[in-house]
């Protein structure tokens, strides 16, 4: 298959680049991505565990000093007082039994699920839908809460929550190319910081394996992991 020439070029760009500080990957991304809209800077991480054993899981959530920009659509189940303050918070949908039906029937129209603990059992039912997309809400993470005007604000502000795949990877977008370099360079830190914290019981040996970063339609460099995290 042929390749682009704008391909080329970023991969040129990146040739003989690897475990580069932050600050130069950040600035090697920002001068390559070339697409027709505002991409997101991504990030992967690589453990050193097996999700498949309950005490290596690895999940948790992070607010990006400097946000995501990313217009994150949230989802309320709660009744009464609890939904009028959903609503008065932002969010985009807010209700109960009509929300379960809502989305049973297969529309998910939101990027996070937030729920007061009265309303799991409801939720419960939802399991097999919102669990394989990472939205079913948890206590761990905030979001399983009777504070739903706190758990709003902190979704729409920038908050990410992340959780570790099979293979031991996890992967989140933490912010836009267009940002300023000292911004993504705050937001990685952040982000490595927090899953560093992260670390279950069960891992052993080496935690941190690897930290790449990447823009949405680029190639990706690894990060030099004493910058990666702050050292």
């Amino acid at each position: 298959m042929a390749i682009g020439k704008r391909t080329k070029a970023a991969r040129t760009a990146f040739e003989g680049k690897n475990l580069i500080t932050v600050e130069d990957a950040v600035k090697l991304i920002k001068g390559t991505a070339s697409a027709k809209f505002d991409e997101t800077l991504e990030i992967a991480m690589n453990l050193g565990v097996d999700p498949r054993h309950a005490d290596q899981m690895v999940r948790g959530v992070v607010t990006l000093p400097n946000g995501t920009g990313k217009t994150v659509r949230v989802a309320v189940f709660a009744r009464g007082a609890k939904a009028d303050e959903a609503k008065a918070a932002g969010a985009d949908i807010v209700g109960a039994e009509d929300l379960m039906e809502s989305i049973q029937s297969g529309k998910i129209d939101f990027d996070r699920c937030i729920a007061t603990p009265d309303m799991m059992p409801l939720v419960g039912r939802l399991g097999k839908i919102l669990g394989p997309r990472n939205l079913m809400p948890n206590p761990k993470v905030g979001t399983v809460t009777m504070d739903v005007a706190g758990a709003v604000g902190n979704a729409k502000g920038g908050e990410v929550q992340f959780k570790v795949e099979k293979a031991g990877v996890i992967h989140a977008g933490i912010g836009k190319v267009s940002f300023e370099e000292n911004k993504l360079a705050e937001n990685i830190r952040a982000f490595v910081e927090a899953v560093s914290r992260a670390r279950p019981a069960g891992a052993k040996g080496t935690y941190v394996k690897k930290v790449s970063v990447s823009s949405t339609m680029g190639p990706g460099v690894a990060l030099d992991l004493a910058s990666a995290s702050g050292n």
